[in-house]
């Protein structure tokens, strides 16, 4: 009888409704729709569009020093994000169009130089990026080296979507490196003026800090010189204290406007 009246009283329990107290959190950038949205942001500001899925085919010398530019996040045949990109894509499908320039991207790392690789390569990685193998491994590449770290560091800090957003296109820009103008040396910047909130701080005063020591960065290097896409785009949410980075968004890269209705 007693095991009786404790089964029935589970089914009871089962059916109530779940209170306040059962509802989920709020998803932070690693969403599936925060995570587009972080894509079609980072692409305003890169490729001037907001189609990122259009751009796995994109391929320029930007003359910045870093080579060949290319793909959903700047992926540079100078600083080595490349050179793993066309590894991981080669163990995956042996042969493949980009396959033969290996030799020439590890001899180019760390450099600015195209040799091995002008003029025909920019035409094979646009024929690559119509293989949806070559697209999925960007992808993976992208949450390997960026998305994921920077989305990781941002909640071990206490951000919340804009300040992992935040975060994600810093390291996307600079790199995950340590030195003063890598992600990790703008972050010992920004905590050297404001605790971050894992450590008692404020969020927004965190973040402001946090950007005035990415524009500096910026500033720091010829290419990467204007700063619209922290003053017209990241400090416009943080001014409306839109820490979840929920849609309506309205902002500006380089003078140009675009809005994400939902």
């Amino acid at each position: 009888m007693i095991a009786a009246a404790l089964v029935a009283l589970s089914l009871t329990l089962s059916t109530v409704p779940a209170g306040p107290a059962a509802t989920a959190p709020a998803a932070g950038l690693a969403g599936a729709h925060k995570k587009d949205i972080a894509m079609r942001l980072v692409s305003s500001a890169e490729n001037s569009s907001l189609d990122w899925k259009a751009q796995y085919g994109y391929i320029e010398d930007i003359k910045d020093d870093r080579g060949y530019t290319a793909g959903i996040i700047g992926f540079c045949s100078g600083t080595g994000d490349m050179l793993k990109l066309v590894e991981l894509y080669t163990r995956r499908k042996p042969g493949n169009v980009l396959a033969k320039y290996l030799p020439a991207l590890r001899r180019v790392n760390g450099t600015a130089s195209l040799k091995g690789l002008a003029p025909r390569f920019p035409a094979d990685w646009r024929r690559a990026a119509k293989d949806p193998a070559f697209q999925r491994a960007q992808n993976d590449e992208r949450d390997r080296v960026y998305f994921d770290p920077a989305v990781r560091r941002a909640k071990q800090d206490g951000l919340r979507a804009l300040g992992q957003f935040v975060y994600y296109d810093a390291m996307v820009m600079h790199g995950p490196g340590a030195d003063r103008l890598s992600f990790g040396g703008i972050r010992k910047t920004a905590m050297a003026k404001a605790r971050p909130p894992a450590r008692g701080g404020n969020e927004v005063t965190y973040l402001n800090a946090f950007l005035d020591a990415r524009k500096a960065a910026m500033r720091a290097e010829e290419a990467h010189e204007d700063t619209t896409r922290v003053d017209t785009m990241q400090r416009v949410f943080l001014k409306n204290r839109n820490l979840d980075l929920k849609p309506p968004l309205t902002w500006k890269v380089y003078g140009d406007r675009y809005t994400i209705k939902k």
